[in-house]
């Protein structure tokens, strides 16, 4: 890709997160689901991992999702888009692996996620959210199994970049990206995020646009 190309993108995904994105809904369950309108871009983590920042950092507002230092808070699938525009929604997925939530409450939540990634025709791709101070876990692993077997497309971003120095971060870039090696469906290159110091957003808002670019084309 040639520097021109990726700074047409950059700019192209700009001007999409600096619309006015508003909540739009909310799908405790697969049968409370909006009906299916455009485009479709998840992001799926473990609890507390940071989606609801890295959303608010993407979009620029501060309080669009709902964020909180008690993991778990997310039960539903929140879902975000721009008023009188219908060709990409943004979905906060539940987080997953949260062991002090009651188990009855976990398997609900894990079996909402799943369902969604395996079953929705709208979903173009899943970011899945990695702390970047820990890796992969063996729950991440699960999530990507069942993405292995969607015919969804997902990549890999490393939340809270800021907070590791550099050589364990491209350590744990290097790692995360031998493990993708063995989910063909997976893209081979991973994203370093903070939402704190925006590290990586313009690259992420970018790709979304290039992805928006080539499913309306």
């Amino acid at each position: 890709m040639t520097d021109d190309k990726d700074a047409k993108l950059i700019e192209a995904g700009r001007k999409l997160f600096a619309r006015d994105w508003q909540f739009i809904w909310a799908s405790p369950s697969i049968a409370t689901l909006p009906p299916m309108d455009g485009l479709e871009i998840a992001f799926a983590g473990r609890s507390n991992v940071g989606k609801s920042s890295l959303i608010n950092a993407l979009t620029g507002r501060n309080a669009l999702a709902r964020t909180s230092h008690t993991p778990g808070r997310t039960q539903e699938l929140i879902f975000f888009e721009v008023p009188g525009k219908k060709d990409l929604r943004l979905v906060d997925m539940p987080g997953y692996g949260y062991a002090k939530a009651p188990k009855s409450q976990v398997a609900s939540w894990t079996e909402l996620i799943h369902t969604f990634l395996l079953g929705r025709a709208s979903l173009a791709r899943v970011y899945v959210l990695i702390d970047a101070r820990h890796g992969l876990k063996d729950v991440d692993l699960e999530i990507l199994k069942t993405l292995d077997r969607s015919a969804v497309s997902y990549q890999i971003v490393l939340t809270k970049a800021d907070q590791v120095k550099a050589p364990e971060l491209a350590s744990r870039i290097a790692e995360t990206e031998a493990a993708l090696a063995k989910h063909p469906a997976a893209f081979p290159n991973v994203l370093a995020t903070s939402s704190r110091s925006a590290t990586g957003m313009a690259e992420l808002r970018a790709a979304m646009a290039k992805l928006l670019e080539e499913r309306t084309s």
